[in-house]
């Protein structure tokens, strides 16, 4: 049974960046509706026992009739549970240690990375994700993705650590058209502890 994740903080808890209603309509019915679409296909494909990355990493060996619909919600229940975690009212707002050093080193500074991270968010045309992934070795590559697709299910070799959500449920309702004013408030509520929790637990295999 795959759970969605539950958030440690309230609805109006991101406010004034992210509004208390995107935050309820989004984590309470979009990644509501991706979890239990998830569970009921992964029922009928006989996948319901598997871990959510090896299940996405692995989607040619599920049965064809189920493959779509695994890959799409397993996709949204995927990306969204990484969305909401790497969010916090209070936490920390730049990386530090290892992520850090490895994003200067990669991109030549943490502004530039944003910079870069927000150019692949906004062009992203459509509904869709852009991505910060590490693979095994720390290596970290910057992306975007089509609907609910992300550098696992896309065979990458690399695993997610943070994302961006440009579908227009994410942001509507307060931004309207304006990508881009959301983009830029969205990194005012990313939690970099989170971040390098998550680039430490890929690089630790």
């Amino acid at each position: 049974m795959f759970t969605q994740y539950k958030l440690p903080y309230a609805y109006d808890a991101m406010e004034p960046y992210i509004d208390a209603l995107t935050m309820e309509t989004h984590h309470g019915k979009h990644h509501a509706t991706y979890t239990a679409n998830l569970n009921a296909a992964a029922e009928k494909a006989g996948v319901l026992d598997m871990d959510i990355e090896t299940l996405l990493g692995s989607l040619e060996d599920v049965p064809k009739e189920h493959r779509t619909a695994i890959r799409n919600n397993g996709g949204g229940f995927y990306n969204h549970n990484l969305y909401f975690a790497t969010m916090a009212p209070d936490g920390a707002r730049a990386p530090e240690g290892r992520l850090a050093e490895k994003i200067d080193a990669t991109f030549g500074s943490f502004e530039a990375m944003k910079e870069e991270l927000t150019k692949l968010a906004l062009g992203q045309f459509g509904s869709g994700w852009a991505w910060l992934s590490a693979d095994k070795s720390g290596d970290l590559t910057l992306s975007n993705s089509l609907n609910q697709d992300n550098p696992i299910s896309l065979g990458t070799g690399t695993v997610p650590i943070m994302c961006i959500d440009v579908w227009e449920h994410a942001y509507y309702l307060k931004y309207k058209n304006l990508r881009a004013d959301y983009v830029k408030a969205l990194f005012e509520v990313i939690d970099w502890k989170a971040v390098e929790a998550n680039y430490n637990r890929v690089i630790a295999g």
